[in-house]
Formats: structure tokens, sequence, C-alpha cells
């Protein structure tokens, strides 16, 4: 079977540094995929906030996640402290996709490249709206 190929964009403009929890390895002894999806969105988080946001509340918008694709590069361990750089790229008027890069702090290997695609949703209405002008402005 192929693998799904991820190339990532050149910049990126935020990072956040966490610890790969005991809770966050496999049976296999490292970190797990379910795992990884969490980290991204505690990253994502952090990411939102340091421009100003939250996830339920970007000018009046929420965000939903449509979709992931994760990828190992290498294995990640207990108690490893990783990096994880952020960016935004193709924008569009509905949503986004959302890069991130973990790298192992002591080494700087890199152990997953993944993407989100996120669209803006009111959850009230319960339908997908448009790119709020703010996050436009904010990152183009």
């Amino acid at each position: 079977m192929a693998r799904i190929k991820l190339k990532l964009p050149e910049k990126f403009s935020f990072s956040t540094q966490l610890n790969i929890r005991i809770t966050d390895l496999n049976y296999g002894g490292h970190l797990g995929n379910d795992a990884a999806l969490g980290l991204i969105h505690e990253a994502r988080i952090r990411f939102l906030a340091d421009k100003g946001f939250l996830e339920g509340d970007i000018d009046g918008t929420g965000i939903i996640l449509m979709d992931a694709v994760i990828n190992y590069t290498a294995e990640g361990f207990y108690g490893e402290k990783i990096r994880i750089d952020v960016a935004v790229d193709e924008i569009t008027n509905a949503g986004c996709d959302i890069y991130y890069r973990f790298v192992n702090v002591a080494n700087d290997k890199m152990i997953v490249k993944a993407k989100t695609n996120i669209a803006f949703f009111d959850y009230s209405n319960k339908k997908i709206v448009g790119t709020p002008k703010v996050f436009l402005d904010t990152f183009i």
C-alpha cells in the first residue's frame, strides 16, 4: 500500500513545546497515533490563543475538524521533549489547512509531520460558514 506523502510548508509561524507523556504511548512503547492527534489539538489551541483566537470563537465563528493526516518519520518515547511547529496554509473561503511538525528537542530529529483541515462552523445553525475577515487579516 502506498503511503500518503505530506509536503510541509517552508515557514512555520508558531512553536510550542510538550513532553511525551506515559499515556501517549501505544503497545509498541512509542508515541501512538491517537495521542499524536491529541498533541496536534493541544498545539492548535496554543497556536490560536497566541493569535488571540479560541477554537469556539474566531470573531463569533467556531472551527470544525474536517480531516487529518499524520506521517511518522521516527519514534517518540516517554519523557522526550518535543517542539511542535505550526503553520497555516491553503486558506479558502470556508477553511484552511494547518500543518504541524514534531521535532525531538534533544536531537533535532523530526518524528511527526501532520496536517489538519478545518472549516469555519456556526455551531448554532450547524453549518459551514465563510472564513472570518479577522482570520484572513491575521494570516494573509
